[in-house]
């Protein structure tokens, strides 16, 4: 599940442009919302990212799920914009479900459950993977997070900079939050 920062990184650079702007803010919301609409490149970038995973069929299907419902379910508010010339920070809310703490909670379980987990009298980790993206994939569970997004202007169209690793766990829900 560590490729899914990559995944994140190539979402961001072919949707982080909006070709009809006026604002710094116009290109962050179209990136965002090409996540919540589910577009072709995002179900493309989806697809490759689940079937990289060493998953069972059952468990790339649960995979596709969490990811979709947690794109589509994603809520945001531009909060503010702050201009320098062909530059802006644009400062969004965003309320995703809180998968950091549903991995945690299948880890726990593994760790007090682990005869849940064995085949033949040997831990079977497809077993657990299935378990915690189930858990994952029924996670009501939120978590908010303010988000400042680099923003530029080149030949007259706005497009969201390549955010670090940390802001992309944010936006999918698995920052650890418990190293701050």
């Amino acid at each position: 599940m560590k490729k899914l920062i990559g995944l994140i990184a190539c979402l961001f650079i072919v949707g982080g442009c909006s070709c009809a702007n006026d604002l710094a803010a116009d290109a962050v919301e179209k990136y965002l919302n090409d996540y919540k609409s589910l577009n072709n490149y995002v179900l493309e970038d989806i697809d490759e990212l689940v079937e990289s995973e060493n998953l069972t069929e059952k468990g790339k299907d649960t995979y596709k799920e969490v990811l979709k419902r947690q794109y589509r379910d994603l809520i945001y508010t531009i909060e503010n914009e702050e201009y320098d010339g062909d530059t802006a920070k644009v400062t969004v809310k965003i309320t995703v479900y809180d998968l950091y703490k549903a991995q945690e909670e299948a880890s726990d379980y593994l760790n007090t459950h682990p005869e849940e987990f064995l085949t033949d009298g040997e831990y079977d980790n497809d077993l657990y993977m299935e378990y915690k993206l189930e858990t994952m994939k029924d996670t009501n569970d939120t978590i908010s997070y303010n988000i400042v997004f680099t923003v530029t202007k080149s030949s007259g169209k706005w497009y969201v900079e390549q955010p670090d690793e940390e802001t992309l766990e944010k936006i999918h829900g698995v920052y650890n939050y418990n190293e701050d």
